[in-house]
């Protein structure tokens, strides 16, 4: 069965990085569009960025010029670098996937990133 399980997520002092990984398993994954959503407290969820199964890239505004989504279909895992963090971008990440954009037929567990002031 497909499983999508998110790692690399924690505490961070505002202005650092962090980079998210997912290893996905139990479908073709160079095949499939890959996504990061968030869900901060008390918020809904949103999409922050998505790459195609040809490697094309979106992001949300919130997360242009800061993060960076790219997949190494080798090791069927898709990466989100997170750099210049600030305390907005605390919530928990999801990744997710899907043969349509955007990808959210598939979900991770989630995984929790802090910001702190």
């Amino acid at each position: 069965q497909v499983q999508l399980v998110e790692s690399g997520g924690g505490l961070v002092q505002a202005g650092g990085s962090l980079k998210l990984s997912c290893a996905a398993s139990g479908f073709i994954f160079r095949i499939n569009h890959m996504a990061w959503y968030r869900q901060a407290p008390g918020k809904q969820r949103e999409l922050v960025a998505t790459i195609t199964s040809g490697a094309s890239t979106n992001y949300a505004d919130s997360a242009k010029d800061r993060f960076t989504i790219s997949r190494d279909n080798a090791k069927n895992t898709v990466f989100l670098q997170m750099n210049s963090l600030n305390p907005e971008d605390t919530a928990v990440y999801y990744c997710a996937t899907g043969r349509r954009m955007p990808p959210k037929e598939y979900w991770g567990q989630g995984i929790q990133v802090t910001v702190s002031s």
